[in-house]
């Protein structure tokens, strides 16, 4: 009954700021239905008037710190208890979607001798068809898979897709459908720095365990060991540890934004997710033919710099110089140009004298890495792009629909 009348309080209060506020501040979601705002700070008051039934605007909100120093314990102590009950509240909603992954693998010792091992990991159901979103690594080489559900379910499951480079699996259980809990996803793919992060997973075995931080970057690229990369991956400092992976990364509604996937060896508080844009593009494709097909251009070439471009005498500083072309890609049928002849610059064996891709669909490419990147999270398979590239000294265009990348 306390914490109650303290929840009530805390809206009260912030419901009581609506007369006088002049933007919006969204503390990780509604608070118990209704979005919290404060008053704006002087400066930007000076900005213009807003009336009663202006737009909230969506930039990064600011607040009268001075405000926050007039509340009264009991005021202080009603704001906490509700930005725990909303943690809370998301633990009790979200953990029945979370499953434990057991994999067991067959390995071979120096003597020829077969050794059973296990490995866990975590992911959360999809849908009501008992689809489980895990990470690739987690079930990679398994002979059996295991899923283990919030009520203690046991259940084998079977691979239905796999997508090694973004480190996405697919699974499939046979459990009746009210035993499953599909995770909510956010309708909100921009994730912002500082936003809370919410991990749940089986962090060394412990089952079900939440961990709390914030966004701390996004759009960075991820290297793995086996040198992929996936893109626009979300960092956070939410404790991501072995058996976190697959797990969902949530916001402070409790709605997915990510898959847990990596963490920074040696270092603290740094964890990285696959984002929900990846994941939304990529796992409907999994479940409906087993495989993610990557967009392909069908070229190989080096990324120009302004010393390269100036020893060789190109018209561009930044770019990819295509020194080969793919006989049927994309590319080739665009009609480009790969390297025409070989020359040695320092100890580097070069092609050169193809054509200097710039653009695709109007956006600079000024390297390799980004039109890989840009291939991987802009464009699908079948579609058509605009290629500008430069001839010599010629500005050109030309059109080229995608294909699937060769393996």
């Amino acid at each position: 009954m306390i914490l109650y009348r303290k929840l009530a309080l805390a809206l009260f209060l912030i419901l009581a700021l609506l007369v006088g506020c002049t933007f919006s501040l969204d503390l990780d979601g509604a608070l118990l239905g209704t979005a919290a705002t404060l008053p704006l700070s002087a400066k930007e008051a000076t900005k213009g008037p807003m009336t009663p039934t202006a737009p909230l605007p969506a930039s990064t909100p600011e607040f009268d710190e001075q405000f926050l120093e007039g509340l009264t314990q009991e005021q202080w102590e009603a704001l906490l208890d509700a930005m725990d009950a909303l943690t809370i509240r998301v633990y009790e909603r979200v953990s029945p979607s979370v499953v434990h992954i057991t994999s067991r693998v067959i390995t071979m010792d120096f003597w020829g001798g077969l050794w059973p091992s296990e490995g866990t990991g975590s992911g959360f159901v999809w849908d009501k068809q008992g689809h489980i979103v895990t990470n690739y690594h987690v079930i990679e080489r398994a002979e059996t898979i295991e899923v283990t559900l919030r009520d203690e379910t046991v259940v084998e499951a079977e691979v239905v897709g796999v997508d090694p480079l973004n480190d996405l699996a697919v699974l499939r259980i046979d459990v009746e459908p009210a035993k499953l809990h599909p995770v909510t996803i956010s309708p909100r793919e921009e994730i912002q720095v500082g936003q809370r992060a919410i991990a749940i997973g089986n962090p060394f075995g412990l089952d079900w365990t939440l961990t709390t931080g914030v966004v701390s970057s996004v759009g960075r690229p991820l290297q793995l060991a086996d040198n992929r990369v996936i893109y626009e991956v979300i960092q956070t400092d939410a404790a991501i540890n072995p058996g976190n992976s697959g797990g969902p990364l949530l916001d402070g509604r409790g709605q997915l934004i990510g898959v847990n996937t990596a963490i920074r060896q040696g270092a603290e508080n740094i964890g990285f997710a696959i984002p929900l844009s990846t994941v939304k593009r990529v796992v409907p494709e999994l479940i409906a033919n087993g495989r993610y097909r990557h967009p392909w251009l069908g070229i190989s070439g080096y990324s120009v710099s302004p010393e390269l471009a100036e020893r060789l005498g190109l018209p561009v500083q930044r770019g990819v110089l295509i020194a080969g072309i793919f006989p049927g890609g994309p590319a080739d049928r665009a009609g480009l140009r790969g390297g025409q002849r070989e020359v040695i610059l320092g100890n580097i064996r070069l092609w050169i004298g193809g054509d200097v891709l710039v653009a695709l669909d109007g956006v600079p490419i000024p390297s390799n890495s980004a039109l890989h990147e840009f291939l991987e999270t802009k464009t699908r398979v079948g579609q058509e792009v605009e290629i500008t590239f430069y001839r010599g000294d010629r500005r050109m265009t030309a059109r080229a629909i995608l294909q699937e990348r060769q393996q």
